[in-house]
């Protein structure tokens, strides 16, 4: 284990991707993170979503992924797809509001994504934003770690 640990970091440097090793949950320095494990990574005006590593890691072996249409609005904080698991099916909330420009199709041939790369090929939803401001509202990834270690120590 450790050595995977010092494999990624090494990795980690090398592509210059900022990690936080907490538990057994990634988060991204780069990415914004809602309350409800959907992470946003933020390109101008486009912003990919997924749900982040240690909702993958809660739910288990991903089986099936309901998106929306391509065109559909989608609201902060509101539901726009689910996650269904061995274990649980899982409401997805929009991070961001704006319209879908993309959907993952890979993840309707191949839901598993979700848990072995759930923040590069595992994303959901391509969304323009309508307000920029909204990414405010969202946590910054210290004070996501914070929120996971507080669920993992509650439970």
């Amino acid at each position: 284990m450790a050595s995977r640990m010092l494999w990624a970091s090494r990795a980690a440097s090398h592509l210059r991707i900022s990690v936080f090793h907490r538990g057994f949950s990634t988060v991204l320095k780069d990415l914004h993170y809602a309350e409800s494990h959907e992470w946003v990574k933020v390109d101008g005006k486009s912003a990919t979503v997924g749900i982040t590593d240690h909702a993958q890691d809660h739910l288990g072996d991903v089986v099936y992924v309901e998106l929306p249409d391509v065109g559909a609005e989608v609201k902060q904080g509101e539901g726009f797809g689910a996650v269904e698991s061995v274990k649980a099916s899982s409401e997805v909330y929009s991070p961001v509001s704006g319209k879908v420009v993309e959907v993952n199709e890979e993840l309707k041939e191949s839901p598993a994504l979700v848990n072995s790369h759930p923040f590069e090929s595992g994303w959901f939803i391509k969304v323009e934003m309508n307000d920029a401001g909204e990414l405010k509202n969202l946590l910054k990834p210290e004070e996501y770690s914070k929120l996971c270690d507080e669920e993992n120590s509650s439970h």
